[in-house]
């Protein structure tokens, strides 16, 4: 299978599907990820355009470390529209160019709206990568894929539907996370959070609700048609 995960920001996959993503790659499917915003405002000190730089830096070495594809929409932090029909085309060629049989993104209700931003956008994507009329670089796709929602951040309000055991891959979805440094390092010399113990904490959560040491979280968009009756998740 091809699988497309889309994130928001860099490092949002790491913190909530890293895992999953981890376990295709070792099953043989292919892993494509891509992030719409670049970053560019998550640091207090570095700069816009530095920060820019060294986030795709990171980005790259987290999706070289579980063998993915990475691509960037490149979208400054805090102006994410889905409404804008430019961002809209970028990655609608992002999905035809993957082809996936599902996509992994945000919860349409995650905690900021840039996240929320980012479920609409590929939520109208994966519809109008289908539309032949639509013209990119790549044909369109054939069907209009399943999407599965990961879990927001520390959890509260999403509830699941689907669960998968990350327990094998727990070890490189933090050493993925880790690529991050400079947000993880940020976070724990000025917040005082220690983001990875963080993420293990929710994965062990999730995993303890499971029945397994270690799991990720998830829930399908129910809408027609991308309701399907296979177990698409490992």
């Amino acid at each position: 299978m091809n699988i497309l995960a889309i994130g928001c920001h860099p490092d949002d996959l790491e913190i909530a599907c890293f895992g999953t993503l981890g376990l295709y790659k070792k099953q043989g499917h292919n892993v494509f990820t891509c992030h719409v915003a670049n970053g560019n405002l998550g640091h207090k000190e570095i700069k816009p355009d530095e920060l820019r730089t060294l986030r795709r830096k990171e980005t790259l070495a987290a999706a070289e470390l579980i063998g993915a594809e990475s691509f960037t929409i490149d979208v400054g932090d805090c102006t994410v529209e889905s409404d804008d029909q430019d961002v809209v085309k970028k990655l609608i060629e992002v999905i035809r160019y993957a082809n996936p049989d599902l996509i992994i993104t945000h919860d349409p209700a995650d905690y900021m709206r840039d996240h929320i931003e980012t479920s609409r956008l590929t939520f109208t994507a994966s519809f109008s990568a289908t539309v032949t009329n639509i013209i990119t670089r790549s044909p369109e796709i054939e069907k209009i894929v399943p999407i599965f929602y990961m879990d927001t951040l520390a959890g509260i309000g999403f509830m699941p539907t689907e669960y998968v055991d990350i327990t094998e891959t727990i070890e490189l979805k933090l050493k993925a996370l880790s690529c991050h440094k400079s947000q993880i390092e940020w976070m724990r010399e000025h917040d005082k959070i220690d983001f990875p113990d963080f993420v293990r904490t929710c994965s062990k959560f999730r995993g303890l609700q499971s029945s397994v040491p270690y799991a990720e979280a998830f829930r399908q968009a129910q809408v027609w048609p991308r309701i399907t009756t296979k177990r698409l998740l490992p």
